[in-house]
């Protein structure tokens, strides 16, 4: 016993002096699953450790038992034997032998509750995982326990590419610069982009139709960014000049009826369009034909108004418009922010939301807000439901630095934003230390929490699922998106889809959603186990994996199949 509690010191001494390194990391797929009287401990590991270790904390107080990683270890398994801590340092007692295996980068225990102290009634603990040698030490890891089959789910701070979300590129105009697929498949591959912009000219067509060469170029570059997995930001736009040379309200008017087949032929890649057409840039300020220079009268108004009218016409209803300005959609459509029970109706309202192509560039975004005493709550209150995004345009320190961009994408729930302009601004980003939470943050960032499942199912019978999860975005998604249950035979890998009720939609930023919904089981699926997971496919295009939301958790996304494993398993009779 002596011996023993003197390699349990020296191992005490070496976990206090030695931390966990980035380059050793060894440890992924943390998971804690229970049944009524027992509880399942899992992680995977790297290389050959001498030792693997689960702490266990079960009153959730790290001021009691063994402090470790922000947890007070009560109870200790290593390798196949379970501590209990005495008190008083590093002092345990042995309570016995645990189920254990460690083969194949798994480690696995499991242990009856009574062992811990546990009962069948609900609770929870803190768990921390550990590995030796080399030594290496996860975070912290909480465990709700359930009646029935529980799964607590570890998440992940690693940033991915995700569809509909995130830094887009931005590298050229669209109508002349052909986008290159093995360089479109590199930003997602290398970079985890999902998004690229498509600003494409029409200057050769101000006083005609737009020529079916051009019409065949925008086709190729949809078609070129399908084939990469990648989504597009589409606008119009006539010309890049201050003298606002664009076309007149009848011609752009024709020139969306012209676009209307190509729009509603590639909606499953557009993933917005911004009103464009009008002004330099599409940014309506500077323009010849709908009142420039910010001299604008009611006859211009109602020409762009006519102009928004007719893109919401021809884009598919399922896709939204963006305004470059809050002033624009309050003056043309409503001066009160979209209500929540009118959100993805459908309407105008509900489709139009907003870019702002200068954020933090001034004290007024170089003209983005005219009032931001009014236009700040009431952009906060829209973009819950709708479309924002857009880029940098100018270093205007601080307010264009770390703590006025992290306030303003949270508040304003911005979705993505241009990864090459300004570089200025970003490379500021970059030194003070938050481009990576902003770049992770972008958008919608699903990460589950528990679930909890049954250990058995009857054909022809109900299978009742409950699972929490958590967005740790800036934005919900605004397009629609699928949602459910898969199983998978675990003999035969047949597949099983059954819808769920839920819409990702609806899981606001910052919000904690749960989603329990009792499934009815085909008569006809066969007996035997089935490994559950959760899917999350673009409604227009389930077949391809890379436009399938993956979940922020650690051991859970199958990059082949895009699913994303809930780490049950369940036996149909």
């Amino acid at each position: 016993m002596l011996t023993r509690v003197l390699a349990l010191l020296a191992f005490l001494c070496a976990s206090v002096l030695v931390l966990p390194s980035a380059a050793q990391a060894a440890i992924t797929g943390q998971s804690a699953t229970n049944t009524a009287t027992t509880v399942t401990y899992q992680f995977g590991y790297t290389g050959s450790p001498a030792y693997a270790r689960t702490y266990i904390d079960t009153d959730r107080n790290p001021a009691t038992g063994l402090a470790q990683n922000g947890v007070g270890a009560d109870y200790l398994l290593e390798n196949a034997s379970l501590y209990r801590h005495n008190g008083g340092g590093w002092s345990w007692t042995l309570v016995g032998a645990a189920t254990y295996s460690a083969a194949g980068g798994t480690a696995r225990w499991t242990v009856p509750r009574s062992n811990l102290g546990e009962s069948a009634t609900p609770n929870d603990a803190d768990l921390v995982f550990q590995v030796e040698s080399p030594l290496e030490t996860s975070a912290k890891l909480t465990h709700v326990y359930s009646g029935g089959g529980s799964v607590t789910y570890a998440p992940t701070t690693e940033n991915f590419a995700n569809p509909e979300r995130g830094l887009y590129h931005h590298t050229g105009d669209c109508d002349k610069n052909d986008f290159d697929l093995a360089t479109l498949r590199g930003y997602r591959d290398s970079q985890g982009i999902s998004l690229v912009m498509c600003v494409f000219y029409l200057a050769e067509f101000k006083t005609s139709p737009i020529s079916q060469a051009a019409l065949d170029q925008l086709r190729q570059q949809l078609d070129t960014v399908r084939a990469a997995g990648l989504k597009m930001i589409l606008r119009f736009a006539y010309t890049t000049s201050t003298d606002g040379a664009d076309a007149s309200r009848t011609q752009v008017l024709a020139h969306l009826d012209q676009l209307a087949p190509y729009l509603s032929g590639n909606k499953d890649v557009i993933y917005l369009m911004q009103a464009g057409f009008i002004g330099a840039w599409g940014e309506w300020y500077y323009t010849q034909n709908f009142g420039n220079a910010g001299t604008v009268t009611a006859a211009d108004w109602a020409n762009r108004k006519a102009v928004v009218d007719k893109i919401l016409n021809v884009l598919p209803s399922t896709r939204m418009v963006q305004l470059r300005t809050p002033k624009f959609k309050r003056t043309m459509y409503s001066t009160s922010p979209l209500p929540a029970g009118q959100a993805y109706n459908g309407s105008a309202l509900a489709r139009l939301g907003h870019h702002n192509d200068c954020f933090l560039a001034s004290p007024d975004d170089y003209g983005t807000y005219e009032d931001a005493a009014v236009e700040y709550p009431y952009l906060q209150a829209e973009t819950a439901y709708l479309a924002m995004g857009g880029e940098t345009c100018n270093p205007n320190p601080p307010r264009s630095e770390c703590p006025t961009a992290k306030d303003e994408l949270s508040r304003f729930h911005y979705s993505y934003l241009n990864t090459d302009y300004h570089p200025g601004v970003l490379g500021s980003w970059s030194t003070g230390g938050c481009l990576a939470e902003i770049t992770r943050s972008l958008g919608y960032r699903f990460a589950l929490q528990n679930g909890t499942y049954p250990a058995t199912a009857t054909r022809g019978g109900n299978l009742p699922i409950s699972l929490t999860l958590r967005n740790d975005g800036y934005a919900a998604p605004f397009n629609p998106r699928g949602l459910e249950l898969v199983l998978r035979d675990t003999a035969t890998s047949a597949i099983h889809r059954l819808p769920l009720t839920a819409d990702p939609r609806k899981w606001a930023a910052g919000a904690t959603s749960t989603i329990t919904q009792t499934l009815k089981l085909p008569a006809s699926i066969p007996a035997g186990s089935y490994a559950l997971l959760l899917g999350l496919p673009d409604p227009q295009l389930s077949s391809r994996a890379e436009y399938a939301i993956r979940l922020a958790n650690e051991g859970t996304w199958e990059a082949a199949t895009g699913l994303n494993k809930l780490l049950h398993t369940v036996t149909i009779n």
